[in-house]
């Protein structure tokens, strides 16, 4: 799902659905997969992580669910 003004993803669209309760519970002690502005603010450290396979613990992502993440930090991070 995008946007339908310009394609860009959206974290409550987009985003934070690619992040299940598991994702969310792993991480709180550092930050809320589920808050935009905690997203927002460590989007690269979690854009690394899901690269690399490291995060989630259970799996890597798809390459399309990498690529959605990308994108939407690429285009500004939209809430």
């Amino acid at each position: 799902m995008t946007d339908a003004n310009d394609g860009a993803p959206t974290f409550d669209r987009d985003i934070k659905p690619l992040f299940r309760e598991g994702d969310r519970s792993s991480m709180l002690a550092f930050f809320d997969l589920w808050s935009f502005d905690d997203v927002k603010e460590n989007a690269g450290a979690i854009l690394e992580a899901v690269r690399s396979g490291s995060m989630p613990c259970d799996g890597a992502w798809s390459r399309q669910k990498v690529d959605l993440l990308e994108r939407w930090v690429e285009r500004g991070a939209a809430s």
